[in-house]
């Protein structure tokens, strides 16, 4: 008999409210010590949507426009880079490891076959470093220790026999990136993709912000705020990054249509990202032409808490497609 957690049946069974607000009044029935919802109906003025506190210590309530860390969702900036680089003609999807990082010569297996297309769409069978023994009890903070946890590792399969997600395979592309520009990856992004599209609350870095700005994330059992970890992701408000997945799905951030079919050959135009304290949902919803963002800061990796934020999720889309 399939066992469904009672938390998961509640959820999904309670009667579906009128408005967006009142499912997001919910976030505390489902876990969550704070939300923040984003929804861009084309057409229509772009709505904020929030409940629960920005810091549950003081008692701050949520701010819509608080910064977030959106964890995996980076890696669609990063993909977007490295289309911006081939297209541009200083990178070619077809070199390999080996051809930039001659230093790291047997440090990896298969480096003279794992192309930067294998990488972009986690082809490469390089293991993934968030999935390396005990690493969110004490995560590291810089990409050399980061990919130090890696190096001499096996590989888990022979290059692009499969797909297999794997966070070292964007550490990598960043690197690249960088010894190709010069700069860190993200100067690049800001200068190629939020410089043009006007997106100036997108941060790089927690250490480029004011932790005032930061949403506080939180991890069952866990009582200590996560916000200043440095986790090397990129922190957005709700509506720069609903913005951006706009420009995404719309083309508009793409040079023309050329740049936009070589992006569509290489990765997704949505993503979710999921980190301690940290949840993001980011999508295009084509049936209704609107963009709707949830950013919920309160995990558990042993729980049901990714997929009560998903419920919540669907229940908003679900009001948003009745109003529509």
């Amino acid at each position: 008999m399939l066992f469904i957690p009672w938390p998961i049946i509640k959820a999904k069974l309670t009667p579906l409210p009128d408005t967006i607000q009142e499912q997001v009044d919910k976030s505390t029935d489902y876990g969550f010590d704070g939300i923040i919802v984003y929804v861009d109906k084309k057409g229509s003025e772009p709505k904020h949507y929030s409940s629960g506190y920005k810091n549950r210590e003081d008692k701050t309530p949520t701010d819509p426009y608080a910064l977030f860390k959106i964890g995996s969702v980076s890696k669609l900036y990063t993909a977007l880079a490295i289309t911006k680089l081939t297209y541009q003609g200083q990178l070619s999807l077809d070199e390999t490891l080996a051809d930039y990082f001659p230093e790291l010569s047997g440090r990896f297996e298969n480096m003279e076959i794992i192309t930067v297309r294998m990488l972009v769409q986690h082809r490469s069978g390089i293991p993934d470093y968030t999935r390396t023994h005990n690493y969110w009890v004490q995560p590291k903070e810089t990409d050399k220790e980061r990919l130090k946890l890696i190096l001499d590792k096996p590989s888990n399969f022979n290059p692009n026999k499969r797909f297999q997600y794997s966070n070292t395979n964007y550490l990598l592309l960043s690197k690249i990136i960088k010894k190709i520009t010069g700069e860190e990856k993200f100067q690049y992004v800001k200068k190629e993709i939020l410089a043009p599209l006007d997106l100036t609350s997108t941060y790089g870095s927690i250490k480029d912000v004011n932790l005032e700005d930061v949403m506080s994330g939180y991890y069952v059992g866990y009582e200590n705020d996560l916000k200043m970890d440095d986790n090397g992701v990129i922190l957005a408000t709700a509506e720069d990054l609903g913005k951006f997945i706009r420009a995404l799905n719309e083309g508009t951030v793409f040079e023309d249509k050329k740049e936009q079919e070589l992006y569509s050959s290489l990765y997704e135009f949505e993503h979710t990202g999921m980190m301690p304290g940290y949840q993001t949902i980011a999508k295009y919803h084509k049936d209704i032409n609107a963009v709707v963002i949830q950013f919920t800061n309160t995990t558990n990796f042993d729980g049901y808490n990714w997929s009560l934020s998903e419920i919540m999720y669907k229940r908003i889309l679900r009001i948003s497609r009745k109003k529509n």
